[in-house]
């Protein structure tokens, strides 16, 4: 029991959900294709995601300990001409005002890690060329490009920086000689991505209800028990929204029955959103009226059948005034 009622972490959670190819190749064809299928799954491999690397200086080295989420290198890419891409994707559950430049870190530890491997293999080479030797890079060698999207779980619009000019203080006739670094961002929330894959519709169908802020809670919670139902969404994704959104409990609980009961969770859960949407009005009503807070207590007890102590959590939730 102790291992089914352990948190869901959303960071291990996301992990696992993109390292599906199937999934991954779907994101990367909807971001960046449109949806055409460009990208096939059958092409993609896990790559190395430790990009710890060494920062160089004449007088110093430093280290720098760092980790991409997920990061796949895809053989080739059918009408681009690219015979090898490097695929990153990043999770994001809150705003980050620097992720320009962490992005620009992830991709800058993808190619030094390349460079890297190029100058061990010439270390000794002794055919190399003076400037070749010196750079223990070939003039002919190219290294593997990097694409990063950054995908953001958060309530709250995304009102951060997407490019490195976004985050400097610079005067506009300046700018052209600033070199700039962007990433590509996507919002759970809203994005009218064309996917594919069953799972991807389904995962951002359910954030995007879930995230609506135009909508009461209860009506939310009804939405999602309905999409579920009617969608026969996987288990898998049910346990990602779960994870991310913090419902563990009623992911643990789900566990315990199976497929089934899973869907009993999220009837469950739509029960309790009415209730909690008619505690809201009881709420409102009161305070409209001008009752006192034992007296909305009093109510809410009474309508609802409830203990004290869950009419206080209501008041608590949806109460403007401090109980």
């Amino acid at each position: 029991m102790a291992e089914k009622d352990k948190e869901l972490k959303p960071d291990v959670i996301l992990k696992e959900y993109w390292e599906n190819n199937e999934q991954f190749a779907d994101l990367f064809n909807a971001v960046l294709f449109d949806g055409r299928e460009e990208i096939k799954p059958e092409d993609l491999e896990e790559a190395d995601s430790d990009i710890s690397t060494e920062y160089e200086h004449k007088d110093y080295e430093k280290s720098l300990k760092s980790s991409r989420d997920v990061i796949k290198v895809m053989k080739k890419i059918y009408d681009c001409g690219l015979q090898l891409v490097f695929l990153g994707e990043e999770n994001q559950e809150h705003i980050h005002y620097a992720m320009p430049m962490r992005v620009m870190g992830y991709d800058y530890g993808t190619y030094k890690k390349q460079y890297d491997k190029l100058r061990q293999k010439y270390e000794k080479d002794k055919s190399l060329s003076g400037d070749e030797y010196l750079s223990r890079m070939k003039k002919t060698d190219r290294l593997i490009p990097v694409i990063t999207i950054v995908i953001y779980y958060g309530e709250q619009e995304w009102d951060g920086a997407t490019t490195l000019h976004g985050m400097l203080n610079i005067p506009d006739k300046m700018k052209p000689f600033v070199n700039d670094y962007k990433f590509i961002l996507v919002e759970v929330g809203h994005s009218p991505l064309k996917f594919h894959n069953v799972n991807n519709r389904d995962l951002f169908s359910l954030f995007s209800m879930m995230l609506d802020k135009n909508k009461k809670l209860s009506v939310k919670k009804q939405e999602v028990t309905e999409y579920v139902q009617t969608h026969q969404v996987s288990r898998t994704v049910i346990k990602t929204a779960t994870g991310v959104s913090k419902c563990n409990a009623a992911y643990s609980a789900a566990l315990e029955g199976g497929e089934g009961r899973m869907w009993s969770i999220f009837a469950e859960t739509m029960e309790e959103g009415r209730v909690e949407g008619r505690a809201e009005g009881i709420i409102e009503t009161g305070r409209t009226v001008g009752l006192s807070d034992s007296k909305i207590l009093e109510l809410l007890q009474s309508k609802l059948d409830l203990t004290l102590e869950k009419a206080q959590e209501y008041m608590r939730m949806f109460d403007k005034q401090t109980v």
